[in-house]
């Protein structure tokens, strides 16, 4: 049985300091070797298992501007010419993988489109890129088509034409609603760009909207977020995505920190960032919304589904398209080289431009998923124990008892669940079931 962390009331109520908080994969991205490449070639030259879902991934990293917390791969001084390389380059990505046995015959289940900006795109280069990533790989039985998009780069027709071709899930970076606050953490977009795009995306008639929400940007109040919740909520998106602000080490805050020898960032402490959500999630219920994630609050949970979070973190493929995306296939793990020229020149010359890779260990696929899920506020023991041959009750006792003592626990037959507490804080919970060598090493 792995040893548990030691829980202490407390222990996250600091200051916020330069460091990954937001965990979205396991094990950790610097156990991530290229010396594995070779996993994964052998993983898409084999056929998928049976039932498994498959998805797609398109990294677009052209923005406006780069924001400050900002921790992707984006670019801000690329032109229309290297546009059109980079999309051609990811074309023929997609038809590499299209011509591999891991696909095996399959359509996706789900499709993505993240950034960095994919509205940053006209609507020419929209439809050619996806007119011809249709022409490999058909999403015409996709269950949802997500699409990220900044306020600011949106107008009615652009709209339209995402909707045509496809898009099931348009997901705005709203992020805040205060000028003030938008400009100081080096957003694109302001505030009267909101409600005018928000408008605009009613008025195209997409089947589910999202708006994304940060707690605690530099500059932020107490009165600045319950206004930005209530102005979210007036404006009645069919889901609402809180993100609570992280300084990863690769953001301009970090090197300014760095710079000027400070090591707690001009942020709200991870103390008031939970306040924050914490109220956010009380005034969204009150509107009639649901919690259905540490993150997330939907409108009608029988219909508002997010099939992409749910599908990987029940162990879907995923082909990950464009510079530093992250792919799955049959348990193994990769990313594509993380840098432009090397990741365009590799595909111009006919090759995958796989980086890094990890094959995880069937004990650490099982982790891996009991992470991700736990993110859910609630896990099923009946589904670890189907799939994967072990009681997590028993498996993991002691964290299990940590978290029920520090009052974030809640008891319920066949299902181990947090309380909002606990889900306000699950980033932080679950590196109680890392493997030892996993903890206190750098994230990614």
């Amino acid at each position: 049985m792995a040893e548990a962390i030691t829980l202490l009331p407390g222990i996250d109520e600091s200051d916020t300091r330069a460091g990954n908080y937001f965990v979205s994969n396991y094990p950790p991205y610097s156990f991530w070797k290229p010396d594995h490449v070779a996993d994964a070639v052998r993983a898409i030259a084999t056929p998928p298992q049976p039932g498994t879902a498959l998805g797609v991934y398109l990294h677009i990293p052209f923005c406006r501007r780069r924001c400050h917390f900002c921790y992707f791969r984006v670019y801000t001084d690329k032109n229309a010419a290297d546009i059109r390389r980079y999309l051609d380059a990811a074309v023929r990505e997609l038809g590499l993988y299209h011509q591999k046995p891991f696909i095996g015959g399959r359509k996706p289940k789900f499709v993505y489109f993240g950034g960095g900006t994919p509205s940053y795109l006209s609507t020419q280069q929209l439809t050619e890129l996806t007119d011809s990533m249709k022409a490999l790989l058909p999403w015409d039985e996709a269950q949802e088509v997500t699409f990220e998009c900044e306020p600011g780069t949106l107008t009615e027709h652009k709209l339209r034409v995402i909707r045509e071709i496809g898009v099931t899930r348009l997901s705005l970076g709203v992020e805040h609603f205060e000028d003030r606050i938008l400009r100081l953490n080096g957003r694109a977009h302001g505030s009267s760009e909101i409600g005018r795009a928000y408008g605009f995306a009613r008025g195209a008639g997409f089947p589910q909207i999202n708006i994304d929400l940060i707690a605690g940007m530099m500059g932020d109040t107490d009165a600045d977020w319950a206004a930005a919740v209530e102005k979210t909520i007036a404006l009645a998106p069919d889901s609402v995505t809180i993100y609570q602000m992280e300084i990863p080490y690769n953001t301009t805050i970090y090197q300014e920190m760095r710079a000027t020898g400070h090591e707690v960032a001009p942020v709200a402490s991870w103390a008031k960032k939970r306040e924050w959500v914490r109220q956010a999630f009380q005034r969204l219920e009150e509107s009639g919304y649901t919690v259905t994630s540490a993150y997330t609050a939907v409108k009608d949970p029988g219909r508002a589904r997010f099939v992409y979070r749910d599908e990987l973190w029940t162990g879907a493929d995923l082909i990950g398209l464009g510079v530093a995306s992250f792919s799955h296939a049959g348990g193994t793990h990769f990313q594509n080289e993380h840098h432009w020229e090397p990741y365009i020149s590799r595909l111009e010359r006919g090759e995958l431009p796989l980086y890094r890779a990890l094959t995880p260990t069937p004990e650490e696929r099982m982790i891996r998923e009991l992470i991700l899920q736990s993110k859910l506020g609630r896990v099923s023991e009946s589904y670890f124990q189907r799939k994967f041959g072990v009681s997590i009750r028993s498996r993991f006792a002691d964290a299990l008892e940590a978290w029920r003592k520090c009052g974030f626990l809640e008891e319920a037959d066949g299902e181990i669940r947090l309380n909002r507490e606990g889900m306000l804080r699950a980033d932080r919970l679950v590196h109680e079931f890392f493997l030892p060598h996993h903890r206190d090493a750098r994230y990614a």
